[in-house]
């Protein structure tokens, strides 16, 4: 059997996959076919932040799928309930609904900020700004609300109803209107380069929106569960949103999307507004459970101090030219960022590209003897 041949034969070919075929992992290393160490500084794009088979994870997953895999939205179950109770309490949030992925997650904070205003204010006030180099997923919908040109090719007619601003607050607030419901934004931009936004702009849009009745709209599919070192980046900056949007680590292997209403936005969706079969699937939201579980305060600290260690090491090395990012969620600027990340996998290292920059998502709770290892790999690469 050649999973390469099955593979370029039958599976759409979306992917630039690079060829390397893992069949096992634990923790922070993973492993090919030939039996192949690799470390891992990627986790899935930011979806093992604890690690693979995360041993608490693990467990909750495999009681509940002897329980019962799946049951439909028509009924209740105790993990959907749990999860749901988990992340309001940590967040101050009001209510949730659980999909299966940050795309499906964003569609709804999307459609929820809409009816919000069409339902206090009537038509004609459904613009959404978001932000250029933004990424907010690949539906027809979310792409619409993605700030990047090359994105916007192939499948017009999009949705309309966004427009994009610089991540300044003059170009948010020459943009923002009457004729605007939300504001929607990330606070690092992943996909976009790994370009965190900073205080000043994320507060004075918080301000902003507060005072014009203007939703504001947090996309933490990548930022979330504990990635920047706090468990949702926002508290970083003392802001607080009427949406945020979730997904990625939450499910630490599994697939899993949230989006969380505050007080404004908590009411808005009625029976039939909304639906998703899987969404609140058990066995995702028990292995959900045991990942808000664990990610507690010295987690949280120990996100900070490898963040800082990573920064140090890297900000020193040549060929270097900066460093950016949150907790450990960190772009290398560098030249030819491509070709170093296959010199890395070639050397058993996996990382990341986002735009010009090496990404590096490593997990949040990566030993310090295999990040050290890992990062003595780059630094002969980046030589």
């Amino acid at each position: 059997m050649n999973i390469f041949s099955f593979d370029e034969q039958y599976v759409a070919s979306t992917y630039g996959r690079q060829k390397v075929h893992f069949v096992s992992g634990k923790g922070s290393l993973l492993y090919d076919e030939n039996g192949k160490e690799y470390i891992d500084f990627g986790t899935g794009i930011a979806v093992n932040g604890l690690g693979v088979k995360f041993q608490p994870w693990l467990d909750a997953v495999k009681v509940q799928l002897d329980l019962l895999p799946h049951a439909s939205n028509l009924y209740y179950t105790s993990p959907c309930a749990l999860l749901a109770e988990k992340i309001c309490s940590r967040t101050g949030m009001k209510k949730v609904f659980f999909a299966n992925s940050g795309a499906e997650a964003n569609e709804c904070a999307i459609k929820v900020a809409r009816k919000y205003s069409f339902d206090k204010y009537g038509s004609g006030r459904e613009k959404i700004v978001a932000l250029k180099n933004s990424f907010h997923g690949r539906t027809i919908t979310t792409l619409a609300a993605t700030g990047q040109d090359a994105f916007h090719k192939y499948f017009m007619p999009f949705t309309e109803g966004f427009v994009f601003a610089e991540p300044t607050f003059e170009s948010v607030k020459e943009l923002a209107d009457e004729h605007t419901a939300a504001i929607m934004l990330e606070t690092v931009q992943g996909e976009g380069g790994v370009n965190p936004l900073g205080e000043e702009f994320l507060t004075a849009v918080d301000a902003f929106c507060k005072e014009n009745d203007i939703l504001l709209v947090i996309d933490e599919v990548q930022t979330g569960n504990g990635r920047t070192g706090k468990l949702y980046s926002y508290e970083n900056y003392g802001i607080t949103p009427d949406i945020f949007t979730t997904a990625k680590g939450l499910g630490n292997g599994l697939p899993i999307g949230a989006a969380l209403f505050g007080e404004k936005t908590a009411s808005v969706l009625g029976k039939g507004d909304h639906g998703s079969t899987f969404g609140g699937n058990p066995v995702a939201c028990a292995g959900a459970c045991a990942v808000l579980d664990a990610i507690d305060d010295d987690l949280l600290a120990g996100v900070a101090e490898r963040s800082k260690y990573i920064i140090d090491f890297l900000s020193a090395l040549p060929g270097v030219k900066s460093v950016t990012g949150l907790g450990l969620m960190l772009g290398i600027e560098t030249d030819d960022a491509a070709a170093k990340v296959a010199a890395c996998l070639e050397k058993g290292l996996v990382v990341l590209t986002a735009k010009n920059k090496i990404r590096l998502l490593p997990a949040l709770n990566i030993p310090y003897d295999i990040l050290k290892k890992g990062l003595e790999v780059l630094k002969e690469v980046l030589a």
